[in-house]
């Protein structure tokens, strides 16, 4: 039987929106000395120090998100995603059994508006619910970010841990008397462990002939480790892998087999076609990955086919969809008309159906983004049926998986 645990996960990551920041020169003397220190670095260690650097990280020191930021999520757009993604949540729960205990996992939650239009589906379905109890994790490296989601979350009802090495570095409770804890990375979330991204081959050096510039260079041979990685009938001349994102992957497979918990990961991304994926975002617009470095956002497609090996058979993974397939899926037309039908303000009508736009047009954020699930095996399972002379009742179909099968009303 499984487990009174549950565990969602949500990957956002979305494109720009203007900024004129200066650069962060420390950062850039920061890795030219690590470089002459102990040589070149690999892109994991890059994208690591320049957006997580606990001094001047990219996303440390800044609040990166909105019209005012270097880039806008889903869930700022529009009501609308948060709100399905907070049914597929409860239509989960629901294919598990209904557990006692649903505990929501959200990685990078942004302002916390994805949380909030979860949490407000749930007080929306509370007859449904019951009496589970619901308790939200936030995973985020960002203090300015932090202190934002927690007022917009739980207003004055949070307060900073005394000690900088405690692993929930901020604890509160929304309106509603929902616990939540934050917490600087994954691995400090329990039974959780901590996702990272790292480039197949490619390091970061010097210019030898420009001193104050970073530049890309090959590594001298394949590693162990990455020859290992590279599948046997690879045709891409260029791959990107994400070796610790396929820990992480084999870390929540573990918990979907042992506690029945489920998976959910949105990103950009592709199913082992792309190459050459890794770049920044500044203002809305591409930016050199390297120059600069600490004021832009990094960026790098998921590769699904990888989580997909990672995860192994003994979980379901379904997907990945594009996000325009998810959502329409999901009923965000019908959620459409009825806000429409319920609102007589012209320029608030004009925003509900520009939102829509954006997040399903195939030229915009429609196809970019995808999602992908992992489940329990029991969760798919055919019915049973009777054998010999015992009159069993047979086991209830399951139900279909919110998102990746077309919602139909009866």
């Amino acid at each position: 039987s499984l487990s009174h645990r549950w565990f969602t996960l949500t990957l956002l990551l979305c494109s720009a929106s203007a900024d004129d920041r200066m650069p962060a020169p420390s950062m850039l003397r920061h890795l030219t000395s690590k470089i002459k220190a102990t040589g070149p670095i690999t892109v994991a260690e890059y994208m690591r120090e320049v957006l997580t650097n606990p001094v001047t990280g990219y996303y440390v020191r800044n609040n990166m998100l909105g019209p005012d930021g270097d880039f806008i999520t889903s869930p700022e757009i529009s009501q609308i995603f948060g709100e399905l993604i907070g049914v597929w949540i409860i239509s989960e729960w629901m294919g598990a059994g209904r557990p006692r205990q649903l505990q929501l996992v959200e990685l990078g939650p942004g302002k916390g508006s994805l949380a909030a239009d979860v949490l407000r589906v749930f007080g929306q379905l509370r007859s449904v619910l019951a009496d589970a109890s619901v308790s939200l994790h936030l995973v985020e490296v960002s203090p300015v970010l932090s202190r934002i989601q927690a007022q917009n979350l739980t207003g004055d009802r949070s307060l900073e841990a005394d000690a900088e090495d405690q692993p929930v570095y901020r604890r509160g409770e929304t309106a509603a008397g929902l616990p939540v804890s934050w917490y600087r990375c994954l691995d400090d979330v329990p039974s959780v462990n901590q996702v990272l991204f790292t480039l197949l081959f490619v390091m970061v050096d010097i210019d030898p002939e420009k001193l104050d510039q970073l530049r890309f260079v090959l590594a001298p041979a394949p590693t162990p480790a990455s020859s290992a990685l590279v599948q046997v009938d690879e045709r891409r001349s260029h791959v990107e892998v994400c070796t610790e994102g396929g820990v992480i992957v084999q870390q929540l497979a573990r918990r979907v087999v042992e506690d029945g918990s489920a998976a959910l990961i949105a990103d950009y991304g592709h199913d082992g076609t792309k190459m050459d994926t890794f770049r920044g975002f500044k203002g809305h617009q591409l930016h050199d990955v390297l120059s600069s470095p600490g004021s832009a956002d990094l960026t790098a497609d998921v590769d699904f086919s990888y989580l997909r090996r990672m995860a192994g058979g003994g979980v379901a993974c379904l997907g990945p969809v594009s996000q325009r397939t998810f959502l329409k899926n999901m009923g965000i037309d019908s959620r459409l008309q009825v806000l429409l039908r319920n609102c007589g303000d012209a320029s608030t009508r004009k925003q509900l159906i520009s939102s829509y736009d954006l997040l399903t047009n195939a030229a915009k954020m429609g196809e970019r983004f995808h999602f992908f699930s992992l489940l329990h095996l029991s969760r798919l399972a055919k019915p049973r049926t009777a054998e010999g002379l015992k009159l069993e009742k047979k086991s209830p179909a399951p139900l279909p998986v919110a998102g990746f099968t077309e919602l139909s009303f009866s």
